[in-house]
């Protein structure tokens, strides 16, 4: 099958900084949190070069960042040729081994005419077997970003000013997935679940071919590693600039 480009890595509007935790506390907590090594990366309260256009202008707008893998196609007349995960390519006939659980996300979402006739598409892969499956999914699922974009946008984002005090306290208690309670309200649950996070889109300065997406997820905020000690943190952070690339 044909090889497409990986999908762009997306940065923080804040800069990120490395701290290292206490090391009795990473040997307690560290796996339930996922962390690999005992440091963390944090956001702090300083805005990442070229990013401003995050916090002051009116066209930016968030939606939910689902908790998947990053699966991309391209299609040409209603026939599948390109399909792979970030820079994998996926054989959709190899069927009796390999990602099998990528195959079926894919063609439950074509069933459900989530993928187009013609062209590239790039979307989140999310099921039981994606990242501890935190919606609760029997099957597997691919969920393209051009309809999280219409379907999982935060509509009052643009009630509050963007400050790094009003996200942290947004993401903290506020930030419910929109994804999960779609699907709890088709089930008569009430029950809410966190986003990872949220992305930022912003569509004009994609038509001016400028940076046009950003991201920023729950774990980079210090109060996620909930009993575990990060000394020399503070919001404010160092006079330093680490490389922004080097972060997830």
């Amino acid at each position: 099958m044909e090889a497409l480009s990986d999908f762009p890595k997306l940065q923080c509007p804040f800069l990120r900084q490395t701290f290292v935790v206490d090391q009795d506390d990473f040997r307690r907590r560290g796996r339930v949190l996922n962390l690999r090594k005992p440091e963390v990366y944090l956001v702090v309260e300083r805005i990442n070069p070229g990013y401003d256009w995050v916090f002051d202008d009116p066209d930016t707008f968030a939606v939910e960042k689902l908790d998947g893998t990053n699966i991309k196609i391209k299609t040409e007349q209603g026939r599948l040729v390109a399909f792979q995960n970030r820079k994998n390519v996926i054989d959709p006939l190899q069927i009796l081994s390999g990602n099998t659980h990528l195959i079926e996300g894919l063609f439950r979402s074509i069933g459900k005419g989530y993928v187009k006739p013609d062209g590239e598409q790039a979307g989140e892969l999310i099921g039981p077997k994606v990242n501890g499956n935190p919606y609760r999914l029997d099957l597997h699922e691919w969920y393209p970003f051009d309809k999280a974009i219409t379907d999982l946008r935060y509509r009052s984002f643009h009630e509050h000013e963007r400050t790094f005090d009003n996200w942290s306290a947004w993401f903290k208690e506020w930030l419910h997935s929109r994804y999960f309670t779609r699907i709890a309200s088709k089930k008569g649950i009430s029950e809410k679940i966190f986003a990872e996070g949220v992305v930022f889109y912003n569509l004009k300065r994609q038509e001016e071919g400028t940076t046009w997406m950003a991201k920023l997820r729950r774990d980079m905020f210090a109060w996620y590693y909930d009993g575990i000690a990060i000394p020399g943190y503070t919001t404010h952070g160092r006079d330093e600039v680490e490389d922004q690339d080097g972060f997830d």
